[in-house]
């Protein structure tokens, strides 16, 4: 259960990433709620699996999947670049993320 509710907490990771973005510097109220509604359960989240999975494994889990959301969001939706070294790049920190889940 911790690993599934540390994987979902990473994807909040994404949408509070996400909203901040789209906040404009807190100047807009709805994204602003969502940043902080998605941060605070984001954060909740990774306390609970931090429970029965190693700060060191947990942590990089949680950044490792938000990071890697994040980035696909940004090359799909948001415009950015998806040149073949970004998107290898975001291989290898999937990769990195399961070498520590599968060495844990």
């Amino acid at each position: 259960m911790a690993w599934i509710v540390l994987v979902v907490s990473g994807m909040l990771e994404t949408v509070w990433a996400i909203a901040l973005d789209r906040s404009a510097g807190f100047s807009r109220p709805l994204p602003t709620a969502v940043f902080g509604v998605t941060l605070i359960l984001s954060m909740a989240g990774l306390g609970y699996a931090l429970r029965s999975v190693p700060v060191g494994t947990g942590y990089a889990v949680w950044v490792g999947v938000g990071v890697v959301l994040t980035a696909l969001v940004g090359m799909t939706a948001l415009g950015e670049s998806a040149s073949p070294f970004r998107i290898v790049s975001l291989v290898l920190v999937v990769a990195g993320v399961a070498g520590l889940k599968y060495f844990h």
